[in-house]
């Protein structure tokens, strides 16, 4: 065996390159663990390092310090008044700079993948958001300070800790869009009909016993999501004028919606024509009488305050 037989050989083995130089990939991972290491020190030039010499508001008013390890935001970013957008994205945050404040040009905020234990007010304050990214933390409210962003259109708050979904949410006027899925929720605010730019909703991976019935009320919804809740009966949504898609797939139901023709169906026989159904030779016509009984230590909904 040549030499360089043997040093390829052993190259293969060790995942170096020729000589023994780190490939690539290896110096991407050690670029990484010192980026996390150097998180941790609060001097200017680590901070720098981090940044990459980010020093100047860029021409395209963007700044994308996503999977930086960073678990303070360097207050010059604040500096960069005329800033458009800002992704935050997979850090380890779980707070910011009030300096944050002077950042009111900005419309799409991203903090997704971070440590928010509680979101900090000082966003609440950038009144011209258009689009929130708050999913993959560890929110189990939010503040009434949310009402402040009356130009929010889409909100995500998905994979978070919510038990209930705030009622805030329900003052965001504006709202089209709202990603609310991997929670832990079990019912919707009757107020959330007082959206009425609501668009879509998805409700994905919660603790949905019944389909909410605020969404019965709620003609201008295109797209519901409620895939993988605990669902075993539907409602008909042939009454939704503006639907165009249901997605109600990994629930224990025993029908699939009633919807209108022309509107999408993704679940169990979304294929068919779920009312009547025939069964053994006999047609079976599917009533509320089939509909499951609330478990006894559930409480009845409010009814909805005026919008």
């Amino acid at each position: 065996m040549s030499y360089q037989q043997a040093s390829v050989q052993q190259n293969t083995k060790t995942g170096s390159g020729p000589s023994g130089l780190a490939t690539p990939k290896q110096n991407s991972k050690m670029g990484n663990s010192l980026k996390a290491i150097l998180a941790f020190v609060p001097s200017s030039k680590c901070q720098k390092y981090l940044l990459e010499d980010l020093e100047e508001m860029p021409v395209d008013k963007m700044v994308d310090l996503s999977g930086r390890q960073m678990r303070r935001l360097p207050v010059h970013i604040c500096s960069f008044r005329e800033l458009v957008k800002l992704y935050l994205s997979d850090n380890n945050l779980n707070y910011l700079p009030p300096e944050l404040e002077q950042l009111q040009n900005l419309q799409i905020l991203a903090l997704d993948f971070n440590n928010f234990k509680a979101l900090p007010l000082v966003v609440c304050t950038l009144k011209q958001l258009c689009i929130l990214y708050l999913g993959n933390n560890k929110l189990c409210s939010l503040p009434l300070e949310l009402r402040l962003l009356q130009n929010l259109k889409t909100l995500w708050i998905e994979s978070n800790c919510l038990q209930h979904l705030p009622e805030v949410v329900c003052e965001l006027s504006l709202l089209k869009t709202l990603h609310a899925g991997s929670n832990a929720l079990r019912s919707l605010p009757p107020r959330l009909q007082c959206l009425r730019e609501l668009r879509t909703i998805w409700l994905s991976g919660n603790l949905l016993a019944e389909f909410p019935p605020v969404l019965l009320d709620m003609p201008f919804l295109e797209v519901i999501d409620v895939d993988r809740n605990s669902i075993r009966f539907f409602p008909s949504l042939a009454h939704l004028p503006g639907l165009k898609l249901v997605i109600y797939d990994h629930n224990p139901c025993r029908n699939a919606p009633k919807v209108a023709k022309g509107v999408r169906r993704v679940g169990r026989w979304s294929e068919e024509t779920p009312e009547p159904r025939k069964r053994s030779g006999a047609v079976i016509d599917i009533t509320m009488d089939e509909k499951p009984l609330l478990p006894p230590a559930a409480k009845t909904e409010p009814e909805a305050e005026p919008c």
